[in-house]
């Protein structure tokens, strides 16, 4: 499979590559594009039928299937900085709201390849490094599987431990009503 960036110019060019005509489109710019195009070499009616036509993954589909894939091991409390939690909590609680999955993750998309930056917040008593190695695996392997991109880097920062007391605090705090 050849991979093309998105944005291209309207004009396309010819190759010939043993007696077959294939077209392609010339990428411009030297910026990272909103996704990229996963393309099969050869196109018309001689390709067979799943190489045929251009398949574009966009950024957000890696954040997603990373967030996803990060918040499944357990020892993740959560994801993102103070503020973007805080912003999450606020917009959890709204009716209707819906959880963010791809808070707390970058990517940065390439032809062929995705490099990718998490930041958790674990649970106390968790092994930082096993829940980093854990939480890198699984992310790389559900990426490279759903997308095909090749996973070159997953950095993990570790923002805020929860502590039990935490949830004690915050229950309580939430219980009492002060309207009758």
């Amino acid at each position: 499979m050849v991979a093309t960036d998105t944005k291209t110019t309207p004009s396309t060019d010819s190759v010939t590559n043993n007696g077959t005509a294939a077209r392609f489109e010339q990428p411009t710019g030297t910026g990272r594009s909103a996704g990229t195009s996963l393309s099969a070499g050869a196109t018309g009616a001689e390709a067979p039928a799943g190489d045929r036509g251009r398949t574009s993954i966009a950024d957000v589909v890696v954040v997603k299937i990373a967030g996803m894939a990060a918040r499944e091991i357990p020892g993740v409390h959560d994801m993102g900085g103070g503020l973007s939690r805080t912003l999450g909590a606020v917009r959890d609680r709204v009716p209707g709201g819906r959880p963010n999955v791809g808070r707390g993750v970058k990517v940065e998309v390439g032809e062929r390849q995705t490099a990718i930056d998490l930041e958790l917040v674990v649970e106390y008593g968790v092994s930082i490094k096993e829940l980093a190695s854990d939480v890198r695996e699984n992310v790389i392997l559900a990426v490279e599987r759903i997308t095909g991109l090749e996973v070159v880097e997953v950095n993990i920062a570790i923002d805020d431990v929860r502590l039990p007391d935490d949830e004690d605090s915050s229950a309580s705090a939430g219980d009492q009503s002060r309207v009758a």
